[in-house]
């Protein structure tokens, strides 16, 4: 038996000891976190990141990227001003000298479904026998909106060569995702560093390091958008996502249309579908049984408890 495993198991047997090391652990990885530029560019605490399932998917493609040894400079959260003073949030941005590379970040899990032409992809998921599928919105055109409203800002960098991917959890499937015109990328987080060195090896030195750090700072103001600008481009979502077009068989009541075992109110004969503003997932509508809003019908994230997102009425 390996020390190791004895130091584990004498530790079990004596709590205080056991709850000691674990702080030690704890205080250990915490420091190192806080030296990530990950946690520099964006301060979010350790736990809130490996509990909220869209922070942690933009963590675990910085991890697998930070390794990169040519000059590059990330940023994380760039929220891009649009017409009518509305955003477009990029997920994880990467400057270097092969180009700027674009990820959208889906932390999913289950069979993944889509084409790049079709409005909505599909993610199923198994439940107690039988499957329960999500629609969320197409990564690629989320991913197309970003280059847009980026390039309007990068105007006098014409020359730049843009990469655009989705990277999806390694506790997917990508059981049919059909890109036919190779507008963006589709891999999982795993596939991340080899993407990045093909794409290296094609596209190299496009940028001096020099332009490296002046399209970093450039870009960095709009990496700290205000509490106003994320709560406004959260709303923006909810309204612009809030009515989708179903097209499998669904049971209606008087106000209600239920999709397998999720309910959504149905207004003027158009069933009402929103989509979570942090991971992306369906919303569903419920009541609250407890608390200051108990009674009060909310929309929460189809992501629970791994997203807790929700919208009150």
């Amino acid at each position: 038996m390996s020390n190791y495993l004895l130091f584990v198991l004498y530790s079990a047997m004596l709590p205080s000891t056991f709850f000691f090391t674990l702080l030690v652990i704890y205080f250990f990885v915490n420091r190192q976190y806080r030296k990530t530029e990950y946690y520099q560019a964006t301060h979010n605490r350790l736990l809130k990141t490996h509990r909220d399932l869209g922070l942690y998917g933009e963590y675990s493609i910085y991890k697998e990227l930070k390794k990169v040894e040519q000059p590059r400079r990330f940023l994380f959260n760039v929220y891009l001003p649009k017409q009518n003073e509305e955003t477009t949030e990029i997920d994880v941005l990467l400057i270097s000298q092969s180009g700027i590379f674009v990820f959208e970040s889906k932390n999913y899990s289950g069979w993944i479904f889509g084409s790049e032409n079709q409005k909505q992809w599909t993610q199923t998921l198994p439940r107690r026998g039988t499957s329960v599928k999500t629609r969320f919105l197409n990564p690629i055109m989320q991913n197309e909106l970003h280059l847009k409203w980026l390039k309007s800002i990068l105007t006098e960098y014409d020359f730049i060569t843009y990469h655009s991917a989705v990277v999806f959890s390694d506790r997917c499937t990508l059981k049919k995702v059909e890109l036919t015109q190779r507008k963006a990328e589709v891999f999982k987080r795993r596939n991340i560093t080899a993407y990045f060195e093909k794409i290296s090896k094609q596209f190299n030195n496009i940028l001096t390091p020099q332009q490296v750090e002046e399209i970093y700072k450039k870009l960095a103001p709009y990496a700290q958008a205000s509490e106003e600008t994320k709560a406004k481009h959260i709303e923006n979502i909810r309204q612009t996502t809030a009515v989708a077009p179903v097209s499998e068989p669904v049971a209606i009541a008087k106000d209600t249309l239920t999709v397998g075992t999720q309910a959504h109110p149905v207004v003027d004969n158009v069933p009402q579908i929103k989509f979570c503003s942090k991971c992306g997932r369906e919303m569903v509508l419920r009541t609250a049984k407890t608390g200051e809003n108990a009674g009060k019908q909310f929309w929460g994230c189809s992501g629970f408890p791994k997203c807790r997102n929700v919208i009150y009425h």
